[in-house]
């Protein structure tokens, strides 16, 4: 019986160890990639991209990721980016997985692609907690976090916004944030449209 206790005791030292463990993999990872995006040229690896279809199997990995939250698409026009697919992946990827893990699992999150006059916009939307206007400016600074103790719950590096910032940037694209404090937040990135 001793021995089984003792072992017990043990339990949560070693699960916040794998916990820990986790994080610093994630970290090193979220700073791979953004070292890459800034650093390297992509012109090799830019074609159209079928926005669309990127949208839906984004929507398909969130849904079997994330099966208690709603996913909506809103695909109004079949406008091409010419890019990087991995990078644009990733950054509207970060983009939803933020807006999922600071909503309520009831509310939906929105992935919207349309045209409006000269521009394309990619927006995410929804309907959570919101973010109080005075962190907006700093948001895609790396490692600034609006709350520390929420970021440690939901597990981010810190890192996801300046992905986005940086991959919007690589694509001639604008992030605009939008937020009121319990009402919910929309995140767009402006694209230039092509013929």
């Amino acid at each position: 019986p001793m021995a089984v206790r003792g072992t017990q005791g043990h339990v949560k030292p070693l699960q916040q160890m794998d916990q820990q463990a986790r994080r610093m993999e994630h970290l090193l990872k979220d700073l791979l990639w953004l070292s890459r995006i800034e650093s390297e040229k992509h012109e090799d690896e830019r074609e159209f991209i079928d926005m669309r279809g990127m949208l839906q199997e984004l929507r398909d990995e969130l849904t079997e990721a994330y099966p208690e939250s709603t996913i909506a698409l809103d695909l109004a026009t079949d406008q091409k980016v010419y890019g990087d697919y991995r990078q644009l992946y990733s950054a509207v990827s970060n983009l939803a997985i933020n807006a999922i893990k600071y909503s309520p699992a009831s509310s939906p999150v929105t992935i919207s692609w349309s045209l409006q006059g000269d521009k394309c916009l990619l927006q995410v939307r929804d309907r959570g907690i919101g973010i109080d206007s005075v962190h907006i400016p700093r948001l895609t600074e790396r490692f600034y976090r609006v709350d520390d103790s929420r970021s440690s719950a939901t597990g981010g590096t810190g890192l996801g916004l300046a992905i986005v910032k940086h991959a919007a940037a690589a694509h001639g694209a604008q992030l605009q944030i939008e937020s009121k404090l319990g009402e919910g937040s929309t995140f767009t990135l402006i694209f230039p449209a092509r013929g």
